[in-house]
């Protein structure tokens, strides 16, 4: 069966359009329209692809739709269900940036956003039960999540928490309850050929590299459209386990070279989760800011370009490369052992970034313990720590729509206002 490519094209949009939720209902979405409507892909086959994306670094979802593509259409239909993933969340992001950095300080839209923040740590609050289920499933998951948690709170690189987390899983698999998959059954679906595959990851590869190293020719490594695109493509290698995995780690880079505070890292999180497209898109902001506090809007729009494309550029470098040997990978324990250790280890760094955005959010003070910020429990917001509880509540216990909860979270914060709290 040939999928003609303005068919992947309507469906990749609208599930670019309609992509609330964060990856779980992202992936469902993808689920709903390619296995049950269209009937492109049968579940166990998708099922499959997902396990592979987890194994990679970045945003799953996104690869999931990218890797979809390719089985479809090679890596024509991979541009297209990736790229359209993508672009309609990242354009509705670009205007709330401008939106943000030109009226975020009017009273009424600072108040909404003190309500906001309160439903972002619980948002975090609630990835970090998801994550718990899925990771803590032996006493030594437990163990590296603690001490990934313990080597943040102390500073440690989160680069180095994860590899570290990798190589104790690709040694000691079976400590982790590591469980390699059986490979997918045989599927109607032809397979892409795997050396044009490897020709697009180089492709991706250069593609990806071009622009930063344009910029350090032109304008010199210590640009900051070079540091953005530095961090992104950095970030783009380590980061498993989604986009609240990366948070801590860029909170911090970009407050120490002055592109946001955490509060402004706090509200852009904030923006991303009102926009359909992967939370990741978070990052178009933070280079959105960037540029802007280093020149103005020309800066922040190359910015936002330039963060855009080293998060997700990399994304087709990994599906090309790898999805031809996908099912192989599954089968090996040692890979499965690395995927169950950094999963593990990511549990640790949400904690990590639990602390943080709660520490900035709900209270007007911070203790510093070494690099690792604390609450100063006598300065609390107690109405933002008690609406951030009853988030928490909505969403991790009653299973709450979140746009809900963040609307009404933006209007207790102009309730607040309103009483002089």
């Amino acid at each position: 069966m040939t999928i003609a490519l303005g068919a992947l094209f309507r469906e990749s949009l609208k599930i670019g359009c309609l992509g609330f939720g964060g990856p779980a209902g992202q992936i469902a979405l993808m689920h709903r329209v390619f296995v049950d409507e269209r009937k492109w892909i049968d579940d166990t086959r998708f099922q499959r692809m997902l396990a592979f994306c987890m194994l990679l670094p970045g945003p799953e979802a996104q690869q999931l739709a990218t890797y979809i593509g390719w089985r479809l259409r090679g890596w024509a239909g991979a541009l297209i269900a990736g790229w359209l993933f993508v672009l309609p969340g990242a354009l509705i992001v670009l205007g709330l940036s401008w939106l943000y950095v030109n009226y975020g300080e009017q009273p009424l839209v600072a108040a909404a956003f003190d309500g906001i923040k309160c439903a972002v740590v619980a948002l975090v609050a609630e990835a970090l039960v998801k994550v718990g289920k899925r990771a803590l499933k032996t006493q030594i998951a437990l163990v590296i999540a603690i001490v990934a948690f313990v080597a943040l709170v102390f500073g440690a690189p989160f680069p180095l928490v994860i590899l570290a987390a990798a190589v104790f899983g690709l040694v000691a698999p079976h400590l982790v309850g590591a469980k390699a998959g059986q490979g997918a059954p045989p599927s109607e679906m032809p397979d892409q050929p795997a050396r044009g595959a490897f020709a697009q990851s180089l492709l991706w590869l250069a593609l990806w590299l071009t622009p930063p190293a344009l910029v350090a020719l032109t304008l010199g490594t210590d640009h900051v459209l070079f540091q953005i695109a530095l961090l992104f493509s950095i970030l783009a290698c380590v980061t498993f386990g989604g986009a609240y995995a990366l948070l801590a780690y860029l909170t911090t880079e970009a407050a120490t070279r002055g592109w946001l505070t955490p509060e402004q890292m706090i509200d852009g999180l904030g923006l991303a989760e009102t926009t359909p497209g992967p939370l990741i898109l978070v990052n178009e902001f933070v280079g959105f800011m960037a540029g802007w506090s280093s020149g103005g809007i020309a800066l922040a729009l190359a910015g936002a370009a330039i963060a855009l494309w080293c998060t997700f550029a990399p994304s087709f470098v990994w599906i090309f490369a790898g999805a031809p040997f996908a099912e192989k990978l599954q089968r090996n324990p040692r890979a499965a052992g690395a995927l169950a250790a950094i999963t593990a280890a990511v549990l640790g760094v949400i904690a990590k970034l639990a602390l943080f955005f709660a520490a900035h959010a709900l209270f007007a003070r911070q203790i510093a313990f070494g690099p690792t910020d604390f609450p100063d429990l006598m300065s609390a917001h107690w109405w933002m720590v008690a609406l951030a509880v009853a988030a928490g509540v909505a969403l991790i216990r009653f299973k709450a729509n979140l746009l809900l909860v963040l609307g009404l979270c933006a209007l207790a914060g102009l309730a607040a206002q309103a009483a002089g709290l």
